[in-house]
This record gives C-alpha cells, structure tokens and sequence, in this order.
C-alpha cells in the first residue's frame, strides 16, 4: 500500500487506507493529548514491506511497485529498525512528537 495513510490508496483498499489515516490521526491526538505528561507519540509508516502477507502477491505486481521505488527495491522488515529505535531514544528523539515516520525508499516523499 502505497501512502494510505495520507491519500485514498490502491483500488480496492479503502478500508486499510481509511485505518492508516486514522492511525496519523490518532497519532497527532494522543502527541497533543499527552504532551504536558511528557509522554510523546508518534508512528512508523513502512511502504511496501515484504513479509507473508505478500507471499501471494503476483511478482508482477511486486515489480511494478519496485520501479515506482526512487531506492529501486522493496523494503524488509530490518528497514524500519532504525526509524524504531530512533523514536524509541529519548537521547535521539525527547523533542519528537506527533510525528509519523515514514519508512518507504522514497516512494512517498509528503
């Protein structure tokens, strides 16, 4: 799925982007909400990640994704590591909040 969280998605998959989009939503609400309690909020966007949930996904299908891809490749799920611990530090990430992290070799660039 390709920015489903900030735009309608792929044919077909409204309900997974309305999901996302929610979850920017909520992310923002809670990082306002819990700010004065020093709690800090925010989320990780993987694009397409491949996992078993894309074992069946047509290799075609895969490919044309790739090519939209400016890293030309598909993500793994070490890819988004990075982005987790960064956000996980209060060394690294204590003035982050409200914030969503997209991890997608470049697809979605808001």
């Amino acid at each position: 799925m390709f920015g489903g969280g900030q735009h309608d998605g792929a044919p077909g998959s409204a309900l997974c982007a309305a999901t996302k989009a929610a979850v920017h939503s909520l992310t923002r609400g809670m990082a306002t909400e819990f700010a004065t309690d020093g709690i800090r909020a925010n989320a990780v966007a993987p694009g397409l990640i491949l996992t078993r949930f894309h074992e069946n996904t047509p290799k075609e299908r895969l490919e044309s994704v790739r090519m939209t891809i400016p890293l030309r490749r598909l993500g793994t799920a070490e890819d988004c590591i990075g982005a987790c611990l960064f956000l996980a530090s209060p060394a690294m990430s204590g003035y982050v909040t409200g914030q969503v992290i997209d991890v997608n070799g470049g697809r979605l660039m808001p």
